[in-house]
């Protein structure tokens, strides 16, 4: 099988593998060369393959989908990590989400108060009316 994990801007992974294991909502499979053609949306975690020269690699990632088409594999994700360890790996991948989730709940907080501007000059304005 042919691995393609896909980020926003560039391809993390393009290589041949025998064996790809991933968790989905519903549980952990394990996707092989004559596996039959497969969609799923993975969790945020770990996705691990082996690769045809038989070496062991992890990929921290993001929430994804995964589509299997024949012999090519695609994974798109908005964040991933390339690793060995998987530990280092997890751990890495928590940073990254946390960061994340910071900028998002601040990003929220601004946006209220823009809204909240807006709806006060709104109001103001249909006073002098």
């Amino acid at each position: 099988m042919q691995l393609k994990v896909l980020l926003p801007n560039e391809v993390l992974v393009d290589t041949a593998v025998t064996k790809i294991i991933a968790e989905a909502e519903n549980g952990w499979f394990c996707l092989e060369p004559r596996h039959v053609d497969f969609v799923s949306a993975l969790v945020p975690g770990l996705l691990r393959y082996v690769t045809s020269e038989g070496a062991e690699m992890f990929l921290g990632i993001d929430e994804a989908i995964l589509v299997k088409c024949g012999s090519l594999v695609r994974v798109s994700t908005p964040e991933a990590v390339l690793g060995s360890d998987p530990e280092t790996l997890r751990l890495d991948m928590q940073t990254r989400l946390d960061a994340a989730d910071e900028h998002n709940r601040y990003a929220r907080s601004v946006l209220a108060r823009l809204e909240a501007g807006v709806a006060k000059r709104f109001l103001a304005l249909q006073k002098h009316r």
